[in-house]
């Protein structure tokens, strides 16, 4: 259940993670122009139209950079809890880009399904080529950091279907090229499509989540409630609320009902560091003594 935790997101966001980033944010604003230019020269709205898409990835991995740096801010008398929460905002943003990303390729796909477009094969290999070695280097930049943190694997996803899409595309111009039926070219895109939606839905709904204040999903509550019980000298917890302050950071409040008021400070630092062990680093707790304790009242 515990997975290893990191107490200030600053920690987090390692040098190497900050490197991913500036790479990966300057190789693809270059290969955004120059496929730019290769569309606007060979009159190519597929090139014009990635290019295009290519550029979200930039802005998504600006979003999801910025949203790191707000984290590591401090705490303000006015955001007790700092920005943290604005990475789960950009893990949601970037879900919801990508599946924007997805129904316009459905939409090209399924139009030049009907109405197939004359494509010449070789410019879109070379370029989509070049596609495959920018985006997969960028992938391959976020996955190191992506188990850890919602945010980071959204840039990641985000990267991972951009390099699917180009090899699709590869394939699609080879193919082309070796049998002259354009039909091939939407085909691959839809396939690519219900790929990358599969992928995002799982970071769009556990993105959804913790902007809600859910549990996040490597917590069992009821899991967690048997290890608060199961410490000595406790004799009951309710009322207890999990939520993510950040994509890596989790609190957890409660109500714990304790056999003897004057063992206080032992039962909580050994409440205390059994949630530690399990990846909660911000746990505030309300003691009650065995017959003031209030299941059966309405406070929560």
């Amino acid at each position: 259940m515990g997975h290893p935790h990191h107490h200030h997101v600053h920690a987090h966001f390692t040098p190497t993670l900050d490197r991913a980033f500036r790479i990966g944010i300057f190789i693809n604003l270059l290969f955004v122009a120059a496929e730019f230019a290769a569309g606007l020269y060979s009159g190519s709205m597929g090139l014009i139209s990635d290019a295009g898409h290519n550029l979200s990835d930039v802005a998504s991995m600006l979003l999801a950079l910025s949203a790191c740096l707000l984290a590591a801010r401090k705490a303000t008398p006015a955001y007790t809890y700092g920005y943290k929460k604005s990475t789960i905002l950009v893990s949601l943003t970037n879900a919801v880009i990508l599946l924007l990303a997805v129904g316009f390729i459905l939409i090209e796909s399924i139009g030049k399904l009907f109405a197939p477009v004359p494509v010449s094969g070789d410019s879109i290999m070379i370029v989509a080529g070049i596609g495959v070695a920018v985006n997969g280097l960028t992938t391959y930049l976020f996955a190191a950091d992506k188990a850890g943190d919602i945010n980071i694997r959204a840039t990641y996803l985000h990267m991972l279907a951009d390099t699917l899409v180009s090899i699709g595309v590869v394939l699609s111009g080879l193919l082309i090229r070796l049998t002259g039926w354009y039909t091939i070219d939407p085909i691959i895109g839809i396939a690519i499509a219900l790929l990358i939606l599969v992928s995002t839905w799982s970071v769009l709904r556990e993105s959804l989540r913790l902007a809600l204040d859910g549990t996040p999903e490597q917590f069992d509550l009821q899991h967690l409630q048997e290890r608060i019980e199961a410490v000595e000298g406790v004799a009951g917890a309710h009322h207890l609320h999990i939520w993510a302050i950040s994509t890596t950071e989790y609190a957890l409040t409660g109500h714990i009902v304790v056999r003897e008021l004057q063992r206080l400070e032992p039962v909580k630092r050994a409440i205390k560091s059994a949630l530690a062990e399990e990846g909660i680093a911000h746990v505030t707790l309300e003691f009650e003594s065995e017959p003031d304790d209030c299941t059966d009242r309405s406070c929560c």
